[in-house]
């Protein structure tokens, strides 16, 4: 663990892996432009090569350096939700390489509003850096980490001396963040998140064209986010079994209750730390009552629908 972000910084530019929170889940942040550090983190993760990752920058005037020909309303999207929780897919400038973008001609980006991450890539582009890529930092498809514990669970046997994990105490968010392609006429929705299709309507107009095909980004597997345990959805516990929902549904005798939050948010919050709860309790199934509604509702239900894919 580690406290200095100045410290991390020089790391990072020197081919480390370096654990970060931010708002949504914890990242395994390296150098952008640095193709072995990629490579290594890649490794790591258990990533297949193709897969894009996003870039995270501190400062919007750094969108040039990775993109071009860039929609006004995208510029819009980026004052009114940046730093926050969404990643704006845009057109790839020379500086976006394919070991960035999976080979597409697509670079996603995103400015976090964790001040921990904020303050690390600072402190990085200070030292001449543009961009820390920065998938989040656990074994490709499994659940997300929500805490600097998640992360030592999950990889740290993977890590080297030199990488190191910055605990920044629980993610505020605990879902990934909302995708929007914004390399055509009108925005798309790629990946749900804390930012709703009804928030970026109040900027521009969406297009619901659900062929999402053509685009390759984090988290769009039919199974994605999966814990070791069976996740079945919406219906009673069994004993022994584990179970996710709102504290106003009961726990049947026997079941094991994993989390009972009082709020969408909340389910948020603690929907990813229930599912390890879950794996480390030795559980084999665990049923999942999702919240009903939209917004993050309906990315907290795309979560878990991924989750229990087989």
């Amino acid at each position: 663990m580690i406290e200095s972000q100045a410290q991390a910084s020089r790391l990072l530019r020197a081919g480390s892996l370096i654990a970060f929170p931010t708002e949504t889940v914890y990242g395994l942040g390296v150098d952008a432009e640095n193709e072995s550090a990629v490579a290594r983190m890649f490794e790591v993760k258990g990533r297949p090569a193709k897969h894009p990752v996003i870039v995270h920058i501190s400062d919007q005037n750094l969108v040039s350096y990775w993109a071009e020909e860039i929609p006004e309303y995208a510029i819009a999207l980026m004052r009114k939700f940046w730093p926050g929780p969404i990643t704006l897919i845009l057109k790839r400038s020379g500086n976006a390489k394919d070991f960035i973008t999976g080979g597409q001609e697509f670079v996603g980006l995103r400015i976090p509003s964790n001040p921990i991450a904020l303050k690390l890539l600072s402190e990085f582009e200070s030292l001449g850096g543009h961009g820390v890529a920065a998938p989040s930092a656990n074994r490709f498809g499994s659940v997300s980490p929500t805490s600097a514990k998640d992360v030592v669970e999950e990889i740290g046997e993977l890590l080297g001396d030199d990488d190191l994990i910055i605990d920044g105490g629980a993610s505020e968010v605990g879902v990934e963040s909302t995708i929007i392609d914004c390399s055509r006429e009108l925005p798309r929705i790629l990946r749900l998140g804390a930012v709703t299709e009804a928030m970026i309507e109040t900027i521009t107009p969406i297009d619901t064209d659900s062929n999402l095909e053509e685009i390759r980004v984090s988290g769009s597997l039919t199974r994605h986010y999966s814990p070791r345990a069976k996740v079945i959805i919406d219906r009673e516990a069994k004993p022994g079994e584990g179970l996710i929902a709102l504290s106003d549904i009961p726990t049947p005798d026997g079941a094991v209750r994993l989390t009972a939050p009082d709020s969408v948010n909340d389910y948020a919050r603690s929907l990813y730390s229930a599912l390890r709860k879950g794996d480390s309790a030795g559980l084999g199934v665990i049923v999942v009552n999702p919240p009903r509604g939209e917004g993050l509702a309906d990315a907290i239900r795309d979560r878990i629908l991924r989750a229990s894919a087989h």
